[in-house]
């Protein structure tokens, strides 16, 4: 996913109900609204970050995945897992597949879920402690210079392949891509010492526990045979990652149950929808479209629960081919709560900061999950054995 977003005025921005998953339910969404949700089920997380001015969200969604996978797995205070050190191996990786591809591929600072057990199994993984990948200048994430200068270096490279004559690529190039990379994100890792131990990213990959064969993709699109594999559309899938093609209601429903059971679940969806509000922390799909767009002149659909939009498979199929459903943001289904009217909502972890109510969070309805989800990845204990016989996964 790419979204870059900076949302100042809501780092900011202070409430009384701080710790309201603490508190007694029902809690709600933002001041003043009429929502109440009630606990189903909410999982254990690592803390709320802040991607800042950055398209990495599927790094540190993927990460948080990862670290409630660790808690999950019995680790009760888990290492903070390195999302730079996720990026700048993408990056890398990424450059590498474009020049290939003669530029025909995605090179931006986008990705997906698929890209975290990528890097874990081709150059491992390291704490955030050892690698923050900030080494130009400020504290928090901005990579608008770093990518400009990157792609500046990668399109170089590319007009020189494609240059009349044929001259090949020198032994240079990537040298100086790491080059770079380096400079803004830090030195590469090639070993490290952590906690009075010596290790490499791979070796600390292995010691932490996580074997990335044990996850899988599921998708629901009419486009594809259903309960086969199959590769998403979609610009920042460059590593041509694959997902289970299944039925709208077996997606919904092994969501639902995994969570149930104790699985969080890293969540690729659209956030350009007018029934996203990180603000409000809520994230609809209204049957009276005027409830979020024109919210002054009647109903204000993110303080009163409405009626939503029953989603179908083919309503579902129709946002994807006219494009108005799309690759936008990655986030961390970690809760499953309902509110007073029995509506079910997704509870997920962001990564833009803690400036809303629920500090961080969002509630994610049911419709809206439905409409807007492009894949979600997860244990494949999480997934039922009728899913799995239908999609002939072995365990």
């Amino acid at each position: 996913m790419k979204f870059n977003t900076v949302i100042l005025f809501l780092i900011g921005m202070s409430f009384t109900s701080i710790g309201q998953f603490g508190y007694t339910e029902p809690v709600t969404n933002a001041a003043g609204s009429e929502y109440e949700f009630f606990k189903i089920a909410h999982l254990e997380a690592t803390p709320v970050e802040s991607q800042g001015n950055t398209g990495t969200c599927w790094s540190f969604s993927g990460t948080s995945f990862f670290e409630s996978e660790l808690i999950r797995m019995g680790t009760k205070d888990p290492d903070l897992l390195s999302e730079m050190y996720i990026a700048r191996k993408s990056y890398e990786a990424k450059a590498i597949k474009y020049i290939r591809l003669d530029g025909k591929g995605n090179f931006s600072q986008g990705g997906e879920t698929h890209d975290i057990p990528y890097v874990i199994k081709n150059y491992g993984i390291v704490p955030a402690e050892v690698y923050p990948g900030l080494s130009y200048g400020t504290e928090t994430h901005d990579h608008d210079e770093l990518f400009k200068v990157l792609n500046g270096a990668v399109q170089g490279v590319l007009s020189q392949s494609k240059s009349k004559g044929g001259k090949p690529l020198s032994t240079a190039w990537k040298d100086a891509l790491n080059g770079i990379l380096d400079a803004y994100f830090g030195n590469d890792i090639e070993s490290f010492e952590y906690k009075g131990k010596q290790y490499t990213p791979k070796t600390y990959a292995q010691a932490i526990g996580l074997n990335m064969n044990d996850y899988i993709s599921l998708t629901s699109f009419t486009n594809h045979e259903i309960n086969e594999l199959c590769e998403l559309e979609i610009p920042d899938n460059w590593t041509w990652g694959k997902s289970y093609n299944v039925s709208l209601d077996d997606l919904i429903n092994t969501c639902e149950k995994a969570v149930r059971e104790g699985f969080t679940i890293a969540w690729a969806t659209d956030v350009s929808e007018s029934g996203f509000s990180f603000s409000n922390g809520l994230a609809i799909n209204p049957e009276i479209k005027e409830t979020v767009e024109n919210i002054g002149k009647g109903t204000n659909g993110f303080k009163t629960p409405g009626k939503e939009i029953d989603v179908t498979a083919e309503l579902r199929q129709q946002g994807y081919d006219n494009k108005t459903t799309t690759d936008d943001h990655l986030m961390h289904i970690v809760g499953l709560y309902k509110d007073q009217n029995g509506t079910k909502y997704f509870l997920v972890k962001n990564s833009w900061g803690t400036g809303n109510l629920p500090e961080g969070y969002l509630y994610a309805s049911e419709s809206f999950f439905k409409a807007k989800t492009m894949m979600i990845y997860l244990h494949k204990d999480g997934v039922s054995k009728e899913v799995k016989k239908k999609i002939g996964f072995g365990n």
